[in-house]
């Protein structure tokens, strides 16, 4: 009976070892590889990761929003015409030279409008350049490092069956958070290139304010809003340097309890400071 129970024991172990070291190994890859792929996504332009949805984006933006801009300048150029004429004491004190005024900012205006995508798309090769000018200095070694993965599976396997019982059912778990975790660094680094398609969607609009004094805070905030989404990648790659540093101090060790859990809490914390970097980004340059 006693070899029997023996027999079923030693089963029960390989088979936990096995899951135990498959968890471990599953649950580094699906993280080393979101967290090697962030570099890459934030360093690309828009015209760059998806030609088939920039060129669409483009076709509609001049299609459709241009002619709305252009009612819009349209409406403010008569305005700001009328604003300058009154301006001078009703007519008592009239010059000339404001007609030229009027018509030299009416032209910038709609030069604007007719390049505002050239002008966007240099707002994000601007920040493209520096990221991919900090990537050389800051992105280190984002991997986990799992070489140690083959020698523990000995130490594992000469637990007793209740601490591997309660090591299987730990790692399973982690493993499947941070399977969620390495999806949620995915959604992050495609959210804010899908938001930068949305915004430049709508750039003529905010660039046919720039013929009015007082209605420019609307261009002058857009402006603001391209440069913090463009630097944001730069922000992400400073949050991926420090990841890199912090993974790098993590030793898969005979405590694999404790490795697991500093790997698990440094990735949560990349996740709630990649969250954060579109606001931090706004903050600093006032745009809202």
């Amino acid at each position: 009976m006693e070899h029997i129970l023996e027999q079923i024991t030693d089963w029960l172990k390989t088979m936990l070892v096995s899951g135990i070291m498959d968890n471990l190994s599953g649950m580094f890859d699906s993280v080393n590889a979101q967290v090697g792929d962030i570099a890459v996504q934030v360093g690309t332009t828009p015209a760059a990761f998806s030609p088939g949805i920039f060129s669409m984006i483009r076709n509609v933006s001049e299609s459709v929003i241009v002619p709305i801009a252009g009612l819009v300048l349209t409406f403010i150029a008569c305005w700001e015409l009328i604003q300058m004429i009154i301006d001078h004491n009703n007519l008592a004190n009239f010059e000339t030279w404001i007609f030229f005024k009027w018509i030299f900012k009416t032209y910038v205006a709609v030069m604007l409008i007719t390049n505002c995508f050239n002008i966007t798309m240099a707002v994000f090769d601007v920040a493209q350049h520096v990221i991919s000018s900090s990537g050389g200095l800051i992105a280190g070694d984002t991997a986990v490092d799992a070489s140690a993965l083959v020698a523990l599976e000995e130490t594992v396997a000469e637990m007793d069956l209740g601490p591997l019982l309660g090591l299987y059912i730990q790692t399973f778990l982690v493993g499947i958070t941070m399977w969620v975790l390495s999806k949620l660094i995915f959604v992050i680094v495609m959210g804010r290139m899908l938001e930068i398609y949305l915004v430049t969607s709508l750039a003529p609009i905010p660039f046919s304010t720039f013929g009015n004094r007082e209605q420019s805070q609307v261009g002058q905030n857009y402006l603001r809003s391209l440069m913090a989404l463009g630097f944001q990648g730069f922000l992400i790659m400073i949050v991926v340097g420090i990841y890199a540093v912090l993974i790098q101090t993590v030793s898969i060790t005979d405590d694999i309890i404790m490795s697991i859990w500093t790997v698990f809490g440094y990735t949560v914390l990349l996740c709630f400071t990649l969250f954060k970097t579109g606001a931090l980004s706004k903050s600093v340059l006032a745009a809202h």
